[in-house]
């Protein structure tokens, strides 16, 4: 059997690149974009984005993976294709917000998300 060449030493394991980071830059992006899009000024809640609840967020999620899988697929067979607005990174992060999104509206836990109807964001009884 051959040798591997491959060794530990040929990995980059900087800070920047640990799965741990990718979930800090997450947090520090929610953060901000919330400030956008739920102002303190506006009476936007994060819930009014979600008439559906989860089924709004996972319908949401879908499309995220959709516009990825097209750029993908247009990076794949042109070498010369270059996303023109959100890369690939970027909506992988928002994937990962999306999915806290998810988990939290299941919990009760977004901001103007009503007490009295279930995670599909319909009343209960």
């Amino acid at each position: 059997m051959a040798k591997s060449t491959f060794s530990n030493d040929d990995c980059d394991t900087t800070k920047y690149h640990t799965p741990i980071y990718v979930l800090q830059e997450c947090i520090s992006l929610q953060k901000k974009k919330s400030n956008d899009y739920q102002n303190p000024n506006s009476t936007i809640k994060q819930a009014d984005y979600y008439p559906s609840g989860c089924l709004t967020i996972l319908e949401i999620m879908h499309a995220k993976m959709l516009r990825m899988r097209s750029v993908m697929e247009a990076m794949q067979y042109d070498k010369n294709y270059y996303p023109n607005y959100e890369s690939l990174e970027d909506s992988a992060k928002d994937l990962i917000n999306y999915a806290s999104f998810f988990v939290s509206f299941m919990r009760g836990g977004i901001d103007g998300q009503c007490d009295s109807n279930d995670f599909l964001n319909r009343k209960l009884n």
